[in-house]
């Protein structure tokens, strides 16, 4: 437990990460019924990242996102019912229905933007907190991407950067193991990603992505770095998805089809992070069974109302399709 979190704040972080887990398990039934037509990346399993780092920033600060960022988008604060709505292209969508699951944005919060190029996004952060030195804000960027990306030449372009510039930048890698369906053995000589950070002289920290109290204390330390003109930091969270690369193609129909060991599938379930959490909460006696059974109604009526909301509303238009397009 994270030092001087309260009963309240545990709670509320519960919330977030069960909000977004059932958000996403809600879009495996209209997946398979061919409903939502655009591919889905799940981020199931992966909740406690988004939660905890973002539970360190202001509603000013700013993200930047990947292809598998629902949870980045809701735990920054972002519009459920539109984020619903977009994933089922729908004009009353984040992104009004242009862009899908993979371009979800809400600069009302603070999320800028999302896109499914791997390592795509990570520029743009660059710039974001390029801006924020040379305006004098106070503001913090979070750029969150893959293991995958360490893979592109791009963010070692931005470490070095970054760190030139002393930029208020946090690199945030959620390193799940898999590379679309290659695993980090495949294609890393190194499994430990953060290291990559040490020779530009960023102050870097690997962390159990599934632990939500480490997360939140190496995230209040980044965020504090970084307002204080230390920055930037690299922060690799461990973590796994519990589905396959896009959708629900882990397990379909009770047939195992996903690429990944089932044992290691098994193994990773018992290290759930929203289970882990709500273990905690009970055996710490910090909220009753009841007061959870609550909290998870509301959550799952909020989740479904979304999903009518969207489902009412149009697609767009042909005759809009250039339209919000810049030259």
């Amino acid at each position: 437990m994270v030092k001087g979190t309260s009963k309240q704040k545990l709670v509320q972080l519960y919330r977030q990460m069960l909000r977004i887990r059932f958000c996403e398990e809600s879009f495996i039934d209209p997946i398979l019924q061919s409903i939502i037509k655009c591919p889905v990346h799940l981020c199931t399993g992966q909740e406690a990242v988004a939660v905890g780092v973002c539970s360190a920033l202001e509603k000013n600060d700013y993200i930047f996102g990947n292809h598998r960022s629902h949870g980045h988008y809701l735990a920054k604060g972002g519009d459920l019912n539109k984020m619903v709505a977009e994933v089922y292209c729908r004009v009353s969508g984040c992104a009004k229905g242009r862009g899908g699951s993979m371009h979800l944005r809400d600069v009302s919060v603070g999320m800028l933007g999302s896109a499914p190029i791997v390592a795509g996004t990570i520029s743009l952060a660059l710039g974001a907190a390029l801006a924020v030195k040379i305006k004098r804000e106070k503001k913090v960027v979070v750029s969150f991407f893959g293991d995958g990306a360490a893979g592109e030449g791009v963010l070692y372009e931005a470490l070095n950067f970054a760190a030139l510039k002393k930029l208020p930048i946090i690199f945030a890698c959620e390193n799940n193991l898999y590379s679309t369906h290659m695993s980090i053995k495949e294609c890393r000589v190194s499994k430990n990603i953060f290291e990559i950070a040490k020779p530009f002289s960023i102050k870097t920290w690997q962390v159990d992505g599934n632990n939500i109290f480490k997360i939140v204390e190496k995230a209040k330390n980044a965020v504090s770095l970084c307002r204080r003109g230390e920055g930037p930091v690299f922060l690799e969270f461990l973590t796994y998805r519990l589905h396959g690369h896009v959708g629900p193609d882990d397990n379909i129909q009770g047939t195992h089809t996903d690429i990944r060991p089932l044992e290691e599938i098994n193994r990773w379930l018992k290290k759930d992070p929203v289970l882990l959490l709500k273990n905690y909460l009970l055996n710490k006696n910090v909220v009753s069974k009841s007061k959870l059974r609550f909290l998870e109604t509301g959550v799952d009526r909020e989740i479904k109302k979304a999903h009518k909301l969207a489902l009412a509303s149009s697609f767009p238009k042909k005759s809009e399709l250039n339209k919000y397009l810049y030259d």
